[in-house]
């Protein structure tokens, strides 16, 4: 199972594993933790799920065009390091990523 961890802006951490092509919103979502809303369920259109990669991965496709111009709208601000976690799906066993919320996402 891919095994992500959430770092939360006090700092605090959550190590989860997910099913493999579990999103990583849709993780933090079933696993209740704080910060990540995914108002519009996973359809790319709310920017609500917005989080840093806390490295460059090549296990996700680069962001698509509806990815990138929500990145444009997000609550907090945009990094190089911005993704939608609803677009990050891990499809590898044991694969480790580490994401950091955002203060704010609304």
């Amino acid at each position: 199972m891919p095994t992500v961890t959430y770092v939360f802006d006090d700092g605090s951490k959550q190590t989860v594993e997910l099913p493999v092509a579990m999103s990583v919103m849709r993780g933090a979502l079933a696993n209740q933790l704080p910060g990540i809303v995914g108002e519009c369920g996973g359809s790319t259109t709310c920017g609500t799920c917005h989080v840093y990669l806390d490295r460059s991965t090549e296990m996700f496709a680069p962001p698509t065009d509806d990815e990138d111009e929500m990145l444009e709208w997000t609550a907090a601000p945009r990094a190089g390091n911005s993704r939608l976690s609803c677009q990050l799906v891990p499809t590898q066993p044991g694969a480790e990523l580490v994401v950091r919320v955002p203060d704010k996402q609304v």
